[in-house]
């Protein structure tokens, strides 16, 4: 940077007039106007001897400046000299004037002496006068403050506070102001406050043992307003019962007042506690004393604290709303429980109702309904998760007809429920469950005291009992004279019987649900559904799989599902009747009971073939061949007669089983026997065979094949039964004739002697 200067001022200045630039660093230092630090290096540059040039001109510079100072001097010093004469000679005169004055003012204030005394003692009298007088007009003021401070003492203690309030609002804005500046009305000041803080505490107690009066009377005030909703919509249903011109014409009717009358009884028991049920139902302001609230609500607005106690309220009743809806760890195990849980929470309601009716601001519609909606949620969670707990179908149904009053009171106080309704139709499903565990165990005790026989009986009173019981009408057996025996077990018609009960009491739910008849008809239905293909499918599955379930069982089983599925569409009937629906509407729904009745048979019909199969092991294993015996006896084995006649004794049985099922067991147990005797010829621990255990066991297939060809199930054409030994037949044939040769020769060809014979089966057995 230093160089860039350098080389900036030699082009500025000559090499030849290093004088002037000397000259001109002065002139700026002088100036203070550029920065110094330039300056001074712009003086030292290359040249030789350029600090002591400078310094010589800077010498120079100074002796001047020191020549003009001194002609400045020498110019002023005559003035300054004739100043300081000129004031040596005032100074004589001031001394003079001093000493004057001090005389003077001595002088006067002896002369005034006995003035000032005078005047002081007119000025005290003065005075005197005059604080007497403004202590008599000062008294006059203060007169009616202490008189209205003394009331406003006589009102506290008689807990006039309100009117208190407004003394001492009366002594703040019209007299205090007037005597202010005493003490003793600041200390009145000062005391206005504690007073009012001392009242509003009081107020304060007052409320708060209000919220604790409604707390307790809570549940009463619920229970007194449910029994009044309960009343008048009893004298409703009685009214519309009386307009309404159709009641009673349809059969289904008696039972529904039967029941309707139940649920109305127990509600009557629910409510009822020492009171008569048509005595006068007290309202909320008459179990509890309401004037605290007002009291202190007025207190808080005269004190401008409205807003604070409306916030205290508000905040108060919201914890004892959350301790309201907090249920009991039992409540689920009686309905006791939950009528106390109900009528506390409707008694919180009923309160805030009439809070938000008899006062203007304390509750505002907006915030009730916000409490409504907390409650609501809280509500159902509760009831979700309690009822959830609930086996037992009666309390269930009664929570129901709670929910139903519960729900019904409220909605005349203006809440919404609608949620609590379509909580009833969770809770609904829940019902349906619970109602089908309990008939699923009904039904199992039925299906174990069942004898699975025909029913007997032995006059027309017998028959007109069951008749009237199970839908079942047969012109044919009709015709028969007594005694005689129904197809069906005893099970059935107490199967039916106990179908139309489970409707009976899934309708009982649907009532007072506010919904159509449509919808209860779509409700039964699907109930009465889930009854037939879940419960009742269950149980015979469970029945059918049974260890001790034998043919006969199984084939009663058949028959008596045969029957059921006929009586489905008389549960139609039944349920519509209840309904008044017709059947024909597009929207009703149909019995399942046809595919669950059909798979109950298709099951049985499969175990019998099982059963049977098995059946045919039993005696196959007791078979004792001789394999190596030189000739027969003569006759067929006593296994295989034993078989043959309990086969034909069991075929006997199906002959109440429809023609295909008797048909369809009697070729499958044939099969089976065919193919077991098969596998016993050629049963790989079986070495040798001899010609003469051969010829037994064809007397055996001989057998086998007379049971066929005696058809011991009707229905079968021709020789069809005995085609299932045929593969048996040809091969015995094959070497009882030991006609090789023609096997050789038609072996593969259509019209074969032994078409059915398989050559390694042929090989297999001539080997052994």
């Amino acid at each position: 940077m230093a160089r860039k200067s350098k080389s900036k001022l030699s082009e500025l200045y000559p090499e030849e007039n290093k004088d002037q630039i000397y000259e001109n660093a002065l002139a700026e230092i002088q100036s203070f106007e550029l920065p110094l630090g330039t300056t001074l290096r712009s003086v030292y540059d290359d040249q030789p001897n350029a600090h002591q040039r400078f310094m010589e001109k800077l010498d120079a510079c100074i002796r001047n400046h020191d020549r003009e100072i001194e002609k400045m001097c020498n110019f002023h010093h005559q003035g300054f000299v004739d100043a300081i004469t000129e004031l040596l000679k005032v100074r004589a005169d001031a001394e003079k004037l001093k000493v004057q004055v001090t005389d003077t003012n001595r002088r006067l204030q002896d002369a005034g002496k006995e003035v000032i005394a005078q005047t002081e003692e007119i000025i005290r009298c003065r005075v005197q006068q005059r604080n007497i007088t403004t202590v008599v007009e000062k008294l006059q003021l203060c007169l009616p403050v202490l008189e209205m401070y003394s009331k406003l003492k006589e009102q506290m203690n008689v807990k006039r506070y309100y009117s208190a309030l407004k003394t001492m609002e009366q002594l703040e804005n019209l007299y205090l102001p007037r005597v202010s500046q005493y003490r003793f009305c600041q200390i009145m000041i000062e005391n206005l406050p504690k007073l009012r803080e001392e009242i509003k505490e009081i107020s304060m107690s007052d409320l708060k043992d209000f919220l604790e009066s409604i707390r307790k009377h809570s549940d009463r005030i619920g229970e007194t307003a449910m029994k009044q909703a309960q009343q008048q919509k009893t004298f409703s249903t009685t009214l519309q019962r009386q307009n309404n011109v159709n009641y009673g014409r349809n059969m289904h009717l008696g039972r529904s007042r039967i029941l309707e009358s139940k649920n109305e009884m127990t509600l009557k028991r629910t409510f009822e506690e020492d009171e008569e049920y048509e005595e006068e139902i007290l309202t909320a302001q008459d179990l509890v004393d309401f004037s605290p609230v007002y009291r202190c609500l007025h207190i808080y607005s005269v004190l401008g604290d409205g807003e604070i106690f409306e916030n205290y309220y508000r905040k108060q009743r919201r914890k004892q709303a959350r301790l309201v809806l907090q249920p009991q760890s039992s409540m689920h195990e009686t309905v006791e429980g939950y009528r106390r849980y109900f009528s506390q929470i409707v008694g919180f309601f009923v309160v805030e109702d009439h809070i938000l009716h008899v006062t203007q601001g304390l509750v505002t519609r907006t915030y009730t309904d916000e409490l409504w909606n907390m409650a609501l949620s809280k509500i159902i969670a509760v009831l979700r998760t309690q009822s959830s707990y609930c086996s037992d179908p009666d309390l269930v149904l009664e929570l129901k007809n709670l929910i139903v009053v519960f729900a019904d009171t409220l909605q005349g106080y203006g809440f919404p429920v609608n949620r609590l309704f379509d909580l009833l139709f969770e809770i609904r499903d829940q019902y349906n469950e619970t109602l089908l565990k309990k008939w699923s165990g009904l039904f199992r005790d039925i299906f174990e005291a069942d004898n699975y026989s025909p029913i007997p009986v032995a006059n027309e009173e017998e028959y007109k009992i069951v008749t009237s019981k199970f839908p079942f009408q047969d012109p044919e057996l009709d015709k028969q004279s007594f005694p005689k025996k129904l197809p069906m077990s005893q099970s059935v018609p107490q199967i039916y019987i106990q179908v139309k009960e489970f409707i009976y009491a899934s309708l009982k739910f649907s009532e007072s649900l506010h919904r159509s008849s449509t919808e209860i008809d779509d409700m039964l239905r699907k109930a009465t559904n889930l009854l037939l293909t879940r419960t009742l499918s269950s149980c015979l599955q469970n029945l059918i799989k049974k260890p001790h379930i034998g043919l006969t069982e199984l084939v009663q089983i058949i028959i008596n599902t045969t029957h059921l599925e006929q009586a489905c569409k008389y549960l139609e009937d039944f349920i519509s009747n209840i309904t008044n629906i017709s059947q024909v509407t597009v929207h009703t729904a149909r019995l399942y009971g046809l595919s669950t009745f059909k798979d109950a048979r298709h099951a049985a019909e499969g175990e019998i073939y099982t059963k049977l199969n098995q059946k045919i092991d039993e005696f196959i294993q007791i078979a004792d061949y001789d394999w190596t015996m030189s000739e027969s006896d003569g006759r067929a084995s006593g296994y295989l007669m034993d078989l043959i006649n309990f086969l034909r004794s069991t075929f006997q049985v199906f002959t109440h089983l429809p023609g295909k099922v008797a048909q369809t067991a009697c070729m499958s147990a044939c099969q089976h026997l065919s193919t077991s005797l098969m596998q016993m010829l050629l049963d790989s621990e079986l070495k040798q065979i001899s010609m003469g255990a051969i010829q037994q066991f064809n007397l055996d297939v001989i057998q086998c094949e007379l049971f066929a060809s005696s058809e011991p199930v009707p229905g079968f054409q021709g020789d069809t039964l005995q085609l299932a030994f045929i593969d048996l037949r040809q091969l015995l044939d094959l070497f009882m004739v030991w006609d090789w040769s023609t096997y050789l020769a038609d072996y593969g060809q259509a019209t074969s002697k032994y078409l059915r014979v398989n050559p390694s089966t042929a090989l297999t057995l001539l080997e052994k």
